[in-house]
């Protein structure tokens, strides 16, 4: 079958360190299969860039099966691109492109993911709001017996809904205030409808809370961009979860220092 090609122009963010004043350079990506994803469009024009003697466009991924969520990338202002499909990047196909367009290549935009090089940032910030929290006390071991802790199907199905957050940092990315909030959300959430969860369930949001105003994340305000450009589709309701969570902890944690 014949495989049609196509020819953008790719005007990428470069920019050499943290501290570095970083610019957009032009490139040209030519004879790109229509079926190759954005990534693969990539690896294409650093071969070229390569053969020339030229420096690679540094960009991250890893699975490019859309599960790791490292291929953060802004690309004609929309966090992971125009895919219109709850996609990651290294999901996004260049048919999907109108052929001789240019493109905008940025990495993610916000304090709390420094940039460490062209397209690449550092999201070691979502780690440490995990690691805050984001664990139970449960015994490990030999597995308990599946009846042992009887679990709703509302609660399973909003538990499982929740820990289909990949951490790709997308949502923080799309907001114009750059908030963790659904990615909180989704990660307290998960525990929160569950029996194993209940034991740190109220220190558990208060951390994870904590850590995330520590990061500078900013608030939710309610534009619903994050919801719009997350991969596995979580919901706002997770938001709305986390408050109520939160603000229960808070008038407990202020009762017991009466």
């Amino acid at each position: 079958m014949h495989r049609k090609t196509m020819n953008f122009t790719l005007r990428v963010w470069r920019q050499k360190s943290a501290n570095a004043a970083g610019r957009f350079v032009d490139y040209p990506a030519r004879n790109i299969p229509d079926e190759a994803s954005f990534l693969e469009m990539l690896d294409i024009v650093n071969e070229e860039l390569e053969a020339r003697g030229e420096e690679p466009i540094a960009f991250d991924h890893d699975c490019r099966e859309g599960i790791c969520g490292m291929c953060s990338l802004v690309i004609n202002g929309l966090a992971h691109g125009p895919n219109g499909s709850h996609a990651t990047t290294c999901q996004l196909y260049m048919r999907l492109f109108d052929d001789g367009s240019t493109i905008y290549v940025e990495p993610f935009r916000a304090t709390p993911f420094p940039i460490i090089k062209d397209l690449v940032v550092h999201r070691a910030a979502l780690d440490r709001i995990q690691q805050a929290g984001g664990f139970i006390s449960n015994r490990t071991g030999s597995a308990v017996d599946a009846n042992a802790n009887p679990v709703s199907k509302r609660d399973a199905d909003g538990a499982m809904d929740a820990a289909a957050c990949i951490g790709c940092g997308a949502c923080v990315a799309a907001c114009p205030n750059a908030s963790a909030m659904l990615f909180v959300g989704a990660k307290v959430t998960h525990f929160a409808r569950l029996p194993q969860g209940q034991p740190e369930r109220d220190r558990r949001v208060l951390a994870m809370v904590g850590q995330m105003d520590k990061e500078g994340f900013g608030n939710c305000s309610n534009h619903y961009e994050c919801e719009a450009v997350c991969p596995a589709e979580i919901k706002v309701d997770v938001i709305a979860h986390l408050n109520r969570d939160f603000d229960i902890a808070k008038l407990k944690s202020a009762t017991v220092g009466v």
